[in-house]
């Protein structure tokens, strides 16, 4: 997750934003308002948790009845329905089987939410910035895991139910979001 600040006060539809020319500038659109990120300098251990957490659910999901779904990692597109106008990009995120099967196979992003969501923090985000994409996500519907590498920690955010906080010394587990799924939190950090 990178941090994102509002350019514009003027409301855009998810087809315009999807028109803007590619300039190089790293954008997300949040109900309806664009948001260019400032500069993140991804590094080394950001990329090491993004990588085994999308191997740790790649394979979860191989141990899942088909269909399957997907796990997409690399800011995967996904347009969040019910949101005003929200086109966001994850750090890791599970697409459910339905969601893929509808999806054309030359779109760019997904016209849906993913069931779960995973932003890994970066030193740039702010804490508002969190806030405001957690609840987005949560109002889609959507699990968050809040990775955090400062603390070794994983925040989880469900709709409707309080936040709950696993250190590395815990088992992380995603219920009923997927079914199964237990990690040794000091597993996504490398220890």
């Amino acid at each position: 997750m990178s941090v994102a600040t509002e350019q514009t006060a003027v409301s855009m539809t998810v087809e315009e934003f999807l028109a803007l020319p590619e300039d190089g500038v790293s954008r997300e659109l949040i109900r309806g308002q664009i948001r260019e990120r400032g500069k993140t300098v991804r590094n080394r251990f950001h990329a090491k948790i993004e990588a085994t957490i999308g191997w740790l659910l790649r394979n979860w999901l191989e141990q899942q009845p088909e269909p399957r779904g997907e796990i997409l990692s690399g800011e995967a597109g996904f347009r969040l329905r019910g949101t005003r106008d929200s086109l966001v990009g994850i750090d890791v995120a599970y697409a459910p089987a339905e969601l893929v099967a509808a999806t054309p196979k030359d779109a760019l992003v997904f016209d849906g939410a993913p069931v779960l969501a995973v932003e890994i923090l970066s030193p740039s985000d702010t804490h508002d910035d969190v806030v405001v994409k957690v609840e987005l996500y949560k109002k889609a519907g959507v699990a968050v895991w809040e990775v955090d590498p400062g603390f070794r920690s994983v925040r989880v955010h469900r709709p409707g139910r309080e936040p709950e906080t696993f250190n590395a010394l815990q088992e992380l587990v995603t219920e009923p979001e997927l079914p199964g799924f237990r990690v040794a939190v000091a597993k996504i950090f490398g220890g």
